[in-house]
């Protein structure tokens, strides 16, 4: 390989191993989120349509909460307007993180996810205005098909990419995460009626206060916790949506520790800390939750769920999902690669990225959000909305199997290279610092390739180890 080979820059390779263990520890709780995320959407699906139905209505429509704080909401608006608020507080926790200590503050490796997640939000958006641009009131949803839904995503890829290469579920991870930035952002300033100033200029003080006391690395919950809940409750009262509350909040708590002597030191911090806590909580019960309150919707038999899927909003929603979605990130991407010069990895093939890119067209969870914002929770638009997204994240999901499936064979090649580990230090070979970079023979299971990693093994093993001394 020639020296000018050798340095350029390439599209989803490895990370560090301290990075990819914590990407892994992410995915995992996401993972298992997406499954119970899906059980709770069939389960409200099931009860909409069933002889329960009207006992499932009386649940969603139940009104709890101080009227003198106009917090008199429903249980579907609990669950979309604070529920959601704890997803979005870790959403801004793992933002900051990978734009202060993560890979997105390197320009190089920010570029590809950051330019994915623009095109990912821009084409479903054209696409869905340009299908409803005939329909009165349509306009109000084109953000609806430009979210990915991480945790259902990553629930499809634990059944059919359980082989799929490191790099790539991290690049679905991050495109997801700034995907989140983006939905906040859209959500913030269009989503937004009847702005009261008073109320969301009181918020800077209680959230002035979180943030020097978390600054100090102050983790008193007692102190914490009514500070957080006095700024979601003046910012829910200034007509921006609540959920923005939880990304202010995440965002001012600090993700460097701080060495015992002055300044920071990098490492674990407050805001992993944090996400350690908050992690289970919005994976396992608020996003769960919030898909069992705001997806039941019935279906009408047949024929009621295809007038549904034939409504002018409905096809826009389902067109900028599977095919807006995935255009636009392959779109990105691809100029990414063009105007850096950059190449995929070894054994990777554009087909991967296609795939990844039509699962990042599941938008559930932002998308249900969204399209309750625009036409609201109840009314014949609003089911048909829920109906478009369902229907295309399922498509996208489906689709996405396919093709994925189509590559297993290689990716199983790439996950048994990638995880070997013949020294028994609990690190995989390729992430070690003195480990050549993974070779293509070895992926593509030849005997010289095997020979080849067989005889840099011995090599490696024949050096003498140093211990580490203590800093």
């Amino acid at each position: 390989m020639t020296g000018t080979a050798r340095s350029a820059p390439r599209l989803f390779g490895r990370r560090s191993w301290a990075e990819a263990r914590r990407i892994a520890d992410i995915l995992r709780k996401e993972t298992i989120g997406g499954a119970l995320l899906l059980a709770g959407a069939a389960l409200a699906m099931a009860l909409a349509n069933s002889p329960w139905s009207a006992a499932y209505e009386e649940v969603r429509s139940f009104t709890i909460g101080p009227a003198w704080l106009h917090l008199n909401l429903t249980m579907a608006t609990w669950a979309a307007d604070g529920l959601l608020a704890i997803f979005f507080f870790v959403a801004g926790l793992e933002l900051k993180r990978e734009f202060v200590a993560g890979d997105l503050r390197q320009p190089r490796r920010a570029a590809v996810p950051v330019a994915a997640a623009l095109g990912g939000v821009i084409v479903p958006a054209a696409l869905y205005l340009l299908l409803t641009r005939d329909v009165d009131g349509a306009a109000a949803g084109w953000a609806i098909p430009t979210a990915t839904d991480i945790a259902f995503a990553l629930a499809v890829l634990a059944v059919i990419g359980r082989f799929l290469p490191a790099a790539l579920r991290t690049f679905l991870l991050t495109l997801a995460v700034v995907d989140d930035l983006l939905a906040i952002v859209i959500i913030a300033v269009f989503y937004t009626s009847d702005l009261a100033p008073i109320p969301l200029l009181v918020a800077l003080v209680p959230l002035t206060i979180f943030t020097v006391l978390v600054q100090r690395r102050l983790r008193s919950w007692w102190l914490l916790l009514p500070l957080a809940t006095t700024v979601w409750v003046l910012v829910h009262a200034s007509g921006v949506h609540a959920t923005v509350a939880g990304v202010l909040l995440g965002f001012a708590v600090p993700v460097m520790r701080r060495r015992g002597g002055g300044g920071p030191e990098a490492g674990p911090g407050l805001a992993e800390h944090f996400e350690h806590r908050f992690r289970p909580l919005s994976a396992g019960v608020a996003v769960p939750l919030f898909a069992f309150l705001s997806a039941g919707v019935h279906l009408g038999g047949l024929n009621g769920t295809l007038t549904a899927l034939s409504d002018p909003i409905a096809i826009g929603i389902v067109v900028g999902l599977v095919v807006g979605k995935p255009i636009g990130i392959m779109a990105a991407t691809w100029l990414v690669a063009r105007f850096t010069r950059a190449h995929l990895d070894e054994g990777l093939n554009w087909v991967d990225v296609l795939g990844l890119s039509i699962l990042a067209g599941i938008g559930f969870t932002v998308s249900l959000l969204i399209g309750e914002l625009a036409f609201g929770a109840g009314g014949e638009r609003g089911d048909y909305v829920k109906m478009a997204v369902l229907g295309g994240s399922v498509a996208a999901a489906l689709l996405a199997s396919v093709i994925l499936r189509l590559r297993n064979r290689v990716h199983r090649r790439l996950h048994k290279a990638e995880t070997a580990e013949q020294d028994r230090d609990s690190i995989p070979d390729v992430c070690q610092s003195h480990v050549a970079p993974l070779d293509h023979r070895a992926v593509h299971g030849n005997r010289a390739g095997r020979q080849h990693l067989a005889d840099h093994d011995r090599v490696d093993r024949a050096r003498p180890r140093q211990r580490n001394k203590p800093a």
